[in-house]
């Protein structure tokens, strides 16, 4: 009977320790360039795919709109894109790298309206992960 028990439990242990491989999916966006990941922010924002966005913001995400004060953290902006999934914003993109040293990597997008232009300074650290968005600034010169 004892026995029994301690090879029931082993066998609940190696199902629960496989479930918990197999429900891990790996980071797609991991061994992308910069140039890349900046691309797959402005296929989220202006384009409405969501499908990476799991892996695309760094944890510790930080959205800023300077024209009206808001800020929101991953989970909010993430929320956001969500909500809008599909939307497909009508302007012009062009984006460019401005600075890149290290871990560190700097750009901006630029999305031309027929009445407006929206501004993004986009930040991107580098960590285990790869290239990940770290820091939106949205402006409206």
């Amino acid at each position: 009977m004892k026995r029994t028990v301690t090879t029931i439990a082993a066998a609940f242990i190696m199902i629960a320790s496989f479930s918990s491989f197999a429900a891990e999916k790996a980071n797609p966006l991991r061994n992308l360039d910069s140039k890349n990941i900046v691309l797959s922010y402005l296929e989220a924002t202006t384009a409405g795919n969501v499908v990476l966005n799991k892996h695309l913001f760094a944890e510790d995400f930080t959205y800023s709109n300077v024209a009206n004060g808001d800020n929101f953290s991953k989970k909010q902006y993430r929320a956001f894109l969500k909500a809008t999934k599909g939307l497909k914003y009508d302007c012009t993109t062009t984006y460019e790298i401005l600075d890149e040293a290290g871990q560190t990597c700097m750009a901006k997008a630029t999305m031309k309206f027929d009445n407006f232009t929206r501004v993004d300074y986009i930040t991107l650290s580098k960590s285990q992960e790869g290239w990940q968005v770290s820091k939106v600034l949205t402006t409206y010169p």
